[in-house]
C-alpha cells in the first residue's frame, strides 16, 4: 500500500506508521503552554499500514485502519521514527484506541 508521504517505509506486520498532528499549545483560557508543558501527542494521521499479523492458525488478521485516517494512539506505546526532519510513531494496531472523525 502507497504512503501519502515522500517517504520509502512500509510498516511490517500489524505495526503503522503515524505523523502525530501537532497539539494545542494554549489553554481553554488562552495561557500560553511553555515546550516542557506539552504533553505528547496522541492523535495523528496514518501514513502507511503493513498488511496484517498472523494468528497461531496461520490465518492473515488485516489492519482494520486506512491511510489517512486520523487515529488516537496510546501515550506511552510505539518507537519513534524519524522522517525527513520530523518525529513519527510506529505502533503495533493494538496500540490504536480510537479512529477520529
Amino acid at each position: 500500500m502507497a504512503t501519502k508521504s515522500t517517504t520509502k517505509i512500509k510498516p511490517l506486520f500489524d505495526n503503522v506508521l503515524i505523523k502525530p498532528l501537532e497539539v494545542e499549545t494554549k489553554t481553554a483560557s488562552g495561557i500560553l503552554l511553555p515546550d516542557s508543558a506539552k504533553e505528547k501527542p496522541q492523535i495523528g494521521l496514518v501514513m502507511a499500514i503493513g498488511e496484517g499479523a498472523r494468528d497461531e492458525n496461520g490465518k492473515l488478521i488485516p489492519v482494520v485502519v486506512k491511510v489517512g485516517q486520523k487515529v488516537m494512539y496510546k501515550k506511552w506505546g510505539g518507537n519513534e521514527v524519524k522522517v525527513d526532519t520530523e518525529d513519527w510513531m510506529i505502533v503495533e494496531q493494538k496500540d490504536i484506541l480510537a479512529i477520529v472523525e
